[in-house]
This record gives C-alpha cells, sequence and structure tokens, in this order.
C-alpha cells in the first residue's frame, strides 16, 4: 500500500467516526454550536428530575430577588430578607415530606 492510500484511508476513517459520534449524540438530544460548544436539548419525563429543575429555577429566583434589592443595612431590611429564606426553606422541608 503507498501513502496516498494509506492517507485517504486515514481521512476516511476520522470522518466515519465524526459521523458516528454526532450521530449517537443527536440520539442522545445532545447538539453542538459552531464554536464546539455542547448544550442537551432532550426532552426528560423523569418526574423528580423535573421537580428538582423547579426547585433550582425557584432558588435562583430568590437568589436573584437578594442580590438585586437595596440590600441596605437596614435592620428592617435584613430581617425581611432573612425571614423569606427562612420561609422558603419551610416550603422546601414541607414539599420533601
Amino acid at each position: 500500500m503507498n501513502w496516498p492510500i494509506a492517507v485517504v484511508l486515514i481521512v476516511m476513517i476520522v470522518a466515519i467516526g465524526k459521523v458516528m459520534a454526532a450521530k449517537y449524540r443527536a440520539q442522545a438530544g445532545i447538539i453542538e454550536d459552531k464554536q464546539g460548544n455542547q448544550q442537551w436539548v432532550g426532552k426528560n419525563d423523569d418526574p423528580e428530575a423535573q421537580r428538582e429543575i423547579e426547585n433550582l429555577r425557584e432558588r435562583i429566583k430568590v437568589l436573584e430577588r437578594i442580590a438585586t434589592d437595596g440590600n441596605s443595612l437596614d435592620a428592617n431590611e435584613t430581617r425581611r430578607i432573612s425571614a423569606e429564606i427562612e420561609a422558603l426553606r419551610d416550603k422546601q422541608v414541607e414539599k420533601e415530606n
């Protein structure tokens, strides 16, 4: 076998490998953008995972609210934020039970 045939075979093997990898990623719901970043876009039917995602979204909303509030050193504001956090923790405990 001469070297041009070897180069063509190597290129074909690599190309086939990339196509197969893309196929398996697509079947799993993973896409890749132009920069090579991969994202999962598949549908998740697991109710526990959906509940966990919703809990995380609620936590993010609370953290955003805390971060964007005035956050003055006023005692009433600090107590209100603390009470809100505690109420959300109690709500989380009730959901788990």
